[in-house]
């Protein structure tokens, strides 16, 4: 198992510099101390996350790293043209030396991303599984005529094209079209960390079943902060695991409100939740024994490719600690 850093641009001061200064410097920590890669998530009008130019941060990545990969946690495709997307991801391959990881997503319950990116929440996921079919043949193809729902062309070349033979793809879904979709393609699967362990082994029970080699590479994140206690973790991570909560809750709250499907039902602990408890039960967050034990779990159950390690401090210190104490005490006892 690899051991990748999830990258939020957390805002916790209020101060967008200073939250794009500290995210470098935890990636070039997680460099410097061997890990795989770093996951960059994309966010839009969020005054906590500012990662809406993903893929312009993630060049700015590609010149200040060396040997970490870098990959997107995930592209919102409903929300961009695909046809630019694959001229952004192969040149994004090139300026980074080949290290480009591509993860695709439809985007959660943020409904302000579907009204102002002009989506209806039901065309999301087909819109994504179009745009990846189109994205892919665009990177490798030449004079590509495609002509789906949503997007098509007419004997489209683009250029560059990736300096990978072919960029690793990983698509975050659990609905039974896109496990088929990745399964069917080789893509990986990655799990975001509100997921459920139920949930997760259910997406890749039913991907195997499609595809018994191609889930390997499962890429799952979870909110992390090993400290030297049990409860300095805790009291360290739960003003970022309540403020998540409160932002999620409420999302979903309006999802369901707004929804016209009148059968939806709220998220529940089988699926994915968004409790303080939970949250804090299903990340890796504790003490160096209890973090150890999770994610020996997560390992044993899921066989997990990259456990992508979000820091869940406010203090750029007390993380950078953090993630010491875990290549120190934690990853060679669980590897």
């Amino acid at each position: 198992m690899k051991t990748g850093i999830f990258c939020n641009y957390d805002n916790h001061h209020q101060d967008a510099r200073r939250a794009i200064f500290e995210q470098v410097a935890l990636i070039k920590q997680a460099e410097s101390l061997g890990f795989e890669s770093a996951w960059v998530s994309e966010h839009h009008f969020s005054e906590s996350n500012l990662s809406p130019s993903m893929l312009l941060l993630m060049a700015h990545l590609a010149g200040l790293t060396s040997t970490i990969q870098l990959g997107t946690a995930a592209v919102l495709l409903p929300f961009h043209n695909p046809i630019r997307v694959a001229e952004d991801i192969a040149t994004l391959d090139n300026l980074c030396n080949g290290r480009l990881l591509f993860g695709v997503a439809k985007g959660g319950p943020f409904p302000q991303q579907n009204k102002h990116f002009a989506t209806l929440p039901s065309e999301a996921r087909p819109k994504t599984l179009e745009a990846i079919a189109l994205i892919h043949k665009l990177l490798y193809e030449t004079d590509v005529s495609f002509n789906g729902k949503y997007y098509q062309c007419d004997r489209l070349t683009i250029y560059p094209k990736p300096l990978q033979s072919q960029v690793p793809v990983y698509v975050a879904t659990g609905g039974d079209d896109g496990i088929e979709f990745a399964a069917k393609h080789s893509f990986s699967l990655m799990g975001g960390p509100p997921f459920s362990l139920h949930r997760l082994k259910d997406t890749v029970a039913k991907y195997r079943a499609l595809n018994s080699s191609g889930a390997e590479n499962f890429v799952l994140a979870r909110f992390f902060y090993v400290g030297k206690t049990f409860d300095e973790a805790v009291s360290e991570a739960l003003p970022f695991i309540r403020q998540f909560s409160k932002k999620m809750t409420a999302n979903t709250a309006e999802v369901l409100q707004n929804s016209a499907n009148p059968n939806q039902k709220p998220f529940d602990r089988t699926n994915i939740c968004f409790d303080e408890d939970y949250l804090i039960e299903n990340s890796i967050i504790g003490d160096v024994e209890t973090c150890r034990d999770k994610i020996k779990k997560f390992q044993d159950e899921l066989n997990l490719g990259t456990l992508a390690l979000k820091p869940s401090s406010s203090d750029l210190q007390k993380n950078l600690e953090s993630l010491t104490r875990y290549n120190q005490e934690v990853r060679n006892y669980v590897f």
